[in-house]
């Protein structure tokens, strides 16, 4: 699976129609769930792929370009690229994680979308940052723009992916 864009103002939205939807239902946090981790979105998990050379995590919609998030590194490195799929004229240039609390923020450079209209926001983290330790034990990341947050919360079943993906970059 290659990354592309996934449309921010669409996704937000719909985070945002999901928070409401949820707040009218219960009185707790809408985009947690009672145990503190947040909702799967419908169709969108992390998807594991174990090439021995660059291993990927990517967040996405299964057997689509449909990819916001992307994670990937050298076996053994401690290091992990990020690449976030973007609008085409971004206004940052950094790219915020957050799991269970722990956040972090990554300088990122820009570089063109192959399949897309829009670029993709790439950086470099060390894989021993608190908010991968996070996702290492919870399996979710949430990606902040602003003061909106796009949850990453893996489908029933899929929770380890993201414990496995670290193992293979420490």
């Amino acid at each position: 699976m290659r990354p592309t864009r996934w449309p921010t103002a669409a996704a937000f939205t719909l985070m945002a129609a999901l928070s409401a939807a949820l707040s009218a239902c219960a009185p707790s946090v809408a985009s947690l769930k009672t145990n503190g981790a947040p909702v799967p979105v419908a169709g969108y998990d992390w998807f594991l792929n174990e090439d021995p050379d660059e291993p990927r995590l990517s967040y996405g919609l299964a057997q689509s370009d449909d990819v916001p998030l992307s994670l990937m590194c050298a076996p053994g490195s401690g290091k992990i690229g990020l690449s976030l799929a973007a609008d085409p004229a971004p206004a940052r240039r950094s790219i915020t994680l957050e799991s269970g609390g722990d956040t972090e923020t990554y300088a990122a450079r820009v570089e063109a979308a192959d399949v897309h209209d829009g670029v993709h926001l790439i950086a470099s983290a060390p894989a021993s940052d608190p908010v991968f330790q996070r996702f290492h034990r919870l399996g979710w990341l949430a990606v902040w723009d602003g003061d909106q947050r796009a949850m990453m919360a893996a489908q029933p079943g899929s929770e380890g992916r993201a414990a496995r993906f670290l193992e293979l970059c420490r």
